[in-house]
Parts: C-alpha cells; structure tokens; sequence
C-alpha cells in the first residue's frame, strides 16, 4: 500500500508541474474524479478545463493505477518505476539519549580531552560511554555489549566505526592507565554538585564477587568474609559519598582487607581532591576501633581544621558499655513509648544513644523464641538420652552425650546465641546452662544505636539523623549490585577490574543524579523505570530506493514529562548516530 500511495503521489507531482491537478465535483449524491488543467485565456484570464473525468470517486479503488498509467501514455509522459521500500530494525533510543545529554550536561565527554594524543585510534571516551550507558540500560559482559549495540542507536557517535571485542579491553586498559588523570577530572565534574561549606562525607565497603580459579601478578582476587555472607574469592570495594547520595570517590581493595584499614588513606583523598571546609565522616560499626580513632583525630584539613566523624558501635562491644547505659535505661529507655535520645561521654567523646522501643520488642521477641526452640531441642536430646538410659527402646540411631552436646551446640552457634545458651564442652555428660546475666544484657541493648562522635555542634537527634543517612549508601551498593550488576566480575587482571569497577562508578553517578532530578521534580519514578518508558522511543529507518527516511517513533506525555524533569532536551534526528 506504502509504494502505491508513493506511485500515485509521483503521478500527482508530475501533472501539478504541468499545471494540472486533480479535481472532485460532485453531480447530485455522486462525487467524480476529474483531471483539470488550469490555464489562461487570450485576454490573460485565469482559466480551468477538465481534462479528463477518471471516474466516480468510490469505484476508483484498485482500479486507480491503471487509470494512471493510461494517462501517462496519452500524454506522452513517463512514471518511474516503483520504488523498491525496504524498512531497518528499529532501534531503542529514548534511554541512550538521555543518558547522553546527561553525559554531556554533567560534563563527562571531556574525559575525550584525557585520551586525545594516545597511541589509540579508537574513540576512548565514546566507548567508555558506550560501555556505562550499557550498565545502566541492560549491563552484561564486554561481549554482551556488542549485541546490545544491534539493538539501540547510540547519538553522538560517528568515529567509532565497526566496534569489536577488542576496542572495549583496550578502552579499559587505556581507562586504568590514565585513571589518576580521570579520577582528577570526575572530581573536577562533581565539585559544584556539592556544598563547598559543609560535607558530610559517608564512607562503606561492600564485596564484589570475583569468578576464576588463575592466579595473576599483583592479584587482588582473595578469598574473604562477604557482605552477602559465606566465604568467597572477591574484591571489595570502599565508597564515599555526600550527604544527597552523590557519589564522590570509590577504590578497589584487596579482597581480604580489612576494613578498619581502608579509611584513611581514603579520606586523605577526599581531602586532596574536594576543596571542602568541613567534613563528617560518617562510619558503620565494621570501622570503629581504638586505633582508628586516634588515627581520625590526628587528621586534619587543608584549613587545620580537625577531621570530624560519627561512628557507631559495634554490637560485640556494647558490653564495654553496660555499666554506663544501665542507668540510663533504667531511668528512660525501660518503659519508653517512642524513640529516645540520650546523650553521654566515652573516653572524652560524645556518646550518642537512641532507643528504638518499637525495634527492642521485635528484638527481643525474635531472640526469646529462638531461645524457646533451642531448651526444646535440648529438653529432646536429654529425654532421648534418658530413654536411652532406662532401657527403653528409642527411634533412630542410638545417641551419645557426646553427639547430644556436639548438636545442640551446632544449634546454638548457628543461632548466635552461645554467650546467652552455654552448652558445657567439657562436661561427660550432656548439659547446658541459661547465662541469666548476659540474657538481661542483651535485652537491655535491644533496639539501641550507640555513636560515638568528635562533633560539637550537633544535637544528638541531628548526630542520630546524620548516621541514618548512611542507609543511602547501602542503597548505593544494592544500585550497584542489581541495577547495573557490578557483579559477580568476571575480568582475571587487577587492571581490568579496576577499570570496570570505575565504569560502574561512573554510571552510578549517573544513576544518583537521575534520582535527584526526578526526585526534584516530584516524580515518583526511579531511574530505572525512567529508563524503562523512555526505551519505548525507538529510532526507525525506511530506505525508499536510494534514499533513506529516518524518523523517532512519537513520545507520550509521560515520556516528554520525564525529559523535563531531567532538564534534557527531548530526542531529534541528527547524523552523529551509530547504529551497528
């Protein structure tokens, strides 16, 4: 139907030109189709004659085109052929285009100034757009990226060419080679993103998963206790980040480092790259220790300022605090009914306590009924092994002391609860004993948050609301694990896997400044599912003959709202596409 309507409208254009055009008069309830030439009489008079009557208007149907050419053939003139139509794979656009003008907003295609006179001739920083616009649409291996380019239409992209496998590992090892140059540049990009007066820095560690069993120079793939629990072979990762969840700084560690380790040398980074007159760090309890602490004291800023934090305290050293919190739960935490926040000192620090009464129920209901199951355990093996003693026939295997003790403190230790269910080791015989004390302990730390800081100019709600930020960065990590899949890391050399965990750094930047624009805007959309509606506007192509007719598929008003609230323009046929 599409080359026909072409066919006909050529014969249309050919007889306009010629000063004829097609005419519907009607004659009573009928309307004919009428060939008319328009001309001027001897005295210069507009005229018209009809030329030719081609029929009632609703009988022309299919018999139209020979009606055409039989026209052509008395006058003399000639149709062209018809053109051979043929349509390309549409192509996802919306998504890859706004995460260009993003790209571009935030200033990252200057990263092209990093790269300009290396030895490569591929287009770096277009690949290393590719690749991070990649794991925030649908992240997969370096290979998987050539087959998601068959499916979308890149804008500003010409002088990439024929993209392979090897273009993407050598934009990664050119990325790691000049990464100090980068991370100066993504600094310099994030600086008027954040509040030069006061930063309130949060730093974490997560793991990364790492796959492979080779062993390379300078591995950083060890095995260690993960995030996600279980021993595995990874490599971990320490990120900083304000207090709005923009990202600011990541580094890649050893997979068995410790955590208490990692943050100096990183906030003496921060320090160097962020001109910042202030700055918080706030911790999770996995940082806190006696020597961090004086390590934290000791530094300073550019300004002299001393280093401020907020860290909490780790749950196994909350008995260093029994004496000091007793009397404050006595007295205000025991029969609460809402939060409260109390404040005291530590070795010449604030001490921050919140109670959560809500969370101290939940707490101690959850620990009592796992204490209830393991004395029935217990009361089983010990009536068994009476049984047993009596003579009287028993079902299963025959127990021993030995194997009644070596069970129920397997139980106990898979509970948690061996300081509270002290299963006696020693003793010949089965036996076990409830530490009343280290019960009442327990239940009088339940729902508590403790938090030790050196800032002096904070409430305690404001200290307790800073430390509850910190969520964020978790949610940072669990962006960064399921929605652009950082791992399981598949690279074996230390430097690829440093570059991929730099393009997702960035693409989390990406990420976090999408939140926060659609967040502005009142949208109740995430990114992701941004990103979702905006893949509906596909790219089309229809190649008519020799000439190729490209056109953007129309865009809903949640689609244009979206692009607003994003402060980016909304998509337009340009040349610098790259479809492959």
């Amino acid at each position: 139907m599409l080359v026909d309507n072409i066919y006909i409208e050529t014969f249309i254009k050919i007889f306009y030109s010629h000063g004829m055009y097609v005419k519907v008069t009607k004659s009573g309830p009928r309307q004919y189709v009428q060939l008319v030439e328009a001309y001027r009489d001897e005295q210069g008079r507009a005229k018209q004659r009809t030329v030719a009557t081609l029929g009632r208007l609703d009988k022309l149907g299919d018999d139209l085109e020979s009606v055409v050419q039989g026209l052509c053939k008395i006058t003399g003139r000639n149709l062209p052929e018809k053109p051979n139509i043929t349509f390309e794979s549409s192509r996802a656009l919306g998504d890859v285009w706004a995460l260009t003008q993003l790209w571009n907003a935030l200033g990252f295609d200057q990263l092209s100034k990093i790269f300009r006179g290396t030895r490569h001739s591929i287009q770096i920083e277009a690949l290393i757009r590719i690749m991070v616009m990649n794991r925030l649409t649908s992240p997969d291996s370096k290979l998987g990226v050539l087959r998601w380019l068959e499916t979308v239409c890149i804008p500003g992209v010409t002088s990439v060419g024929k993209i392979d496998h090897q273009h993407l590992l050598r934009a990664m090892d050119a990325l790691n080679r000049h990464q100090e140059k980068v991370n100066d540049k993504v600094s310099e990009l994030l600086r008027p993103l954040i509040d030069q007066d006061l930063s309130v820095v949060f730093y974490d560690m997560t793991t990364i998963r790492a796959e492979g069993l080779s062993e390379q120079d300078e591995e950083i793939r060890h095995y260690g206790r993960s995030k996600d629990g279980g021993i595995r072979r990874q490599v971990m990762l320490g990120m900083v980040q304000t207090a709005d969840g923009l990202p600011l700084y990541h580094q890649v560690f050893e997979g068995n480092t410790a955590e208490v380790t990692t943050l100096k040398p990183t906030l003496n980074t921060i320090i160097q790259r962020f001109p910042v007159k202030r700055i918080i760090v706030v911790a999770d309890r996995g940082l806190l220790s006696v020597d961090n602490l004086a390590e934290l004291e000791a530094m300073t800023l550019p300004s002299g300022e001393p280093v401020e934090f907020i860290l909490a305290v780790p749950g196994r050293r909350y008995k260093d605090f029994e004496t000091l919190l007793k009397p404050l739960h006595d007295d205000l935490f025991h029969d609460a009914k809402k939060e409260e926040i109390a404040e005291s000192s530590w070795n010449d620090h604030r001490l921050i306590i919140a109670h959560d009464p809500v969370r101290a129920a939940d707490e101690t209901l959850a620990r009592d009924q796992k204490i209830a199951a393991l004395e029935q355990e217990a009361e089983r093996l010990a009536s068994k092994l009476d049984r047993q003693d009596d003579g009287t026939a028993t079902r299963g295997r025959k127990l021993s002391d030995g194997g009644a003790t070596a069970r129920l403190y397997k139980a106990v230790s898979e509970s948690g609860l061996t300081k509270i269910v002290q299963v006696d080791l020693k003793s010949d015989l089965f036996s076990y004993d409830l530490n009343e004390a280290a019960l009442e302990r327990a239940r009088m730390m339940d729902g508590k948050l403790l938090l030790v800081t050196n800032v002096k100019d904070l409430s305690p709600q404001e200290v307790v609301k800073h430390y509850k930020a910190l969520a964020d960065i978790e949610r940072g990590f669990k962006a960064l694990k399921s929605d652009i899949e950082i791992g399981p890391v598949y690279h074996r050399l230390p430097q690829r896997i440093r570059a991929h965990a730099m393009i997702c750094f960035i693409a989390l930047v990406l990420h976090r400044v999408m939140r926060m624009r659609l967040k502005a805007a009142d949208s109740q959309l995430s990114p992701n599912s941004a990103l979702e509606k905006l893949r509906r506007i596909q790219y089309h192509q229809a190649n008519i003959g020799v000439t190729a007719v490209k056109g953007v598929s129309s865009m809903t008003s949640e689609q244009i709202d979206i692009f607003n609230a994003l402060d980016v323009e909304k998509p337009v046929i340009s040349k610098d596409f790259l479809t492959l």
